[in-house]
């Protein structure tokens, strides 16, 4: 069977799409599945370009979820092309998350939010320095772990500690 998600030619397997109808499922490859749960190859989500046309909104609810966290430009092209209904719009944004991430001020932080850097913070493998007072635009939450999130930092795109940021 093809993947709807990577067009790769490979067992699939029933995966959960959680925020939206009970007992919502997409049947998608191994590799797929071990992408979402964790840091997404671009390469590997080349095939998104045909899944956002799926007549299935659970497919299309993935390829859009997947898209938003991939931070390249053709992703952000495709995201940009892609037609969802109200209602499927309504699914794609409802992610069901069981961790609150939160700023140095405790104030809750939602994706797509903008911090500020409250104190400078060595960049391991990139060679710089994130400097007090720069503004993360557009972060990800990162799933499995409410002390993190994810910005563009520099060109940079970087895991940020939660308690080094505030709310702007």
């Amino acid at each position: 069977m093809t993947c709807p998600l990577c067009s790769a030619d490979a067992p699939l397997q029933d995966f959960p799409v959680t925020g939206g109808p009970e007992g919502a499922t997409a049947a998608i490859c191994a590799t797929c599945v071990e992408q979402i749960e964790g840091t997404p190859d671009p390469a590997h989500w080349r095939g998104l370009a045909g899944a956002i046309w799926s007549e299935e909104p659970a497919v299309q609810v993935l390829a859009a979820r997947m898209l938003g966290r991939i931070d390249e430009v053709w992703a952000n092209d495709l995201a940009d092309q892609m037609y969802l209904d109200d209602e499927t719009r309504a699914w794609v944004d409802n992610v069901e998350t069981t961790l609150e991430h939160r700023d140095s001020n405790g104030a809750l932080l939602a994706r797509g939010d903008t911090v500020v850097l409250i104190k400078d913070l060595p960049v391991k493998g990139a060679g710089f320095t994130a400097k007090r007072g720069t503004a993360v635009r557009g972060i990800s939450l990162v799933a499995d772990n409410a002390g993190h999130i994810e910005g563009r930092v520099e060109g940079q795109r970087i895991v940020i500690l939660t308690e080094f940021v505030k709310k702007k």
